[in-house]
């Protein structure tokens, strides 16, 4: 709580392992390193009216390598390979308890809370091959999976506002509440083709706004009620 951090012996759990210390003197790490890494394509309404996409009845999913997952306050590096890439801000649902076939409403009890995601994108080798979208390799690159700071799991996500800071200027800013999908519906849906496990984290899929970014650039995602999620992007050593 505040400025300190109190450990706890497990996610979601009341147990403490420790003193609470300072979180001037800590690393931040992702609040939850998920089984796995779900993220959607065209889930909100104004982005899907620009594009001319008929809104999807199913999530639109990928997955992200479990390597691609980094922190708040992370130093990303852009490959040379990765060409064009792109911050995506996106509101993060975390799973809270094993689930399989279940309804909207069973879903609503099995979202354990709400993160804040930079969904990181090469755009150069998603649409590298004309006969297939590359979507898991131009997502997976080490650190492209940005999450934090924290997992809040009092608020109601109607009310959320999703912004993305570059160097400190608003690029991106939407509502939530434009979602084609809501989280309950995506973990219903998701539900049907897989069973989730607790700490499973689904990205919700990003709005307009989302541009190239480039060594040296400072990216925050914002989301009221959550908090701040920052992260410098550096050059390749390649």
């Amino acid at each position: 709580m505040g400025d300190m951090l109190h450990p706890r012996a497990a996610l979601g759990s009341d147990e403490g392992t420790g003193d609470a210390v300072s979180l001037a003197d800590v690393t931040l790490l992702p609040p939850v390193v998920p089984g796995k890494f779900i993220g959607l394509w065209n889930n909100f309404k104004a982005a899907a009216e620009k594009g001319g996409f008929e809104h999807p009845e199913h999530p639109l999913y990928f997955f992200k390598a479990n390597t691609s997952l980094s922190g708040p306050d992370a130093m990303v590096q852009l490959p040379a390979s990765a060409g064009r890439v792109v911050f995506e801000g996106e509101l993060g649902v975390v799973i809270g308890k094993t689930c399989k076939d279940i309804g909207p409403d069973e879903a609503r009890d099995a979202i354990f809370g709400y993160t804040c995601i930079n969904d990181l994108t090469s755009l150069t080798i998603l649409n590298a091959d004309a006969s297939f979208p590359q979507w898991t390799r131009a997502k997976s690159f080490d650190g492209f999976g940005v999450v934090g700071p924290v997992i809040e799991t009092e608020l109601d996500w109607r009310e959320l506002t999703i912004q993305v800071f570059v160097n400190e200027r608003e690029r991106q800013s939407y509502p939530a509440a434009d979602m084609i999908l809501a989280p309950e519906q995506i973990v219903s849906c998701l539900s049907r083709d897989m069973t989730l496990n607790p700490g499973d984290l689904i990205a919700c899929g990003t709005s307009l706004g989302a541009r190239p970014i480039k060594p040296g650039m400072a990216i925050e995602v914002a989301i009221n009620g959550i908090g701040s999620l920052g992260v410098t992007m550096t050059g390749s050593q390649e």
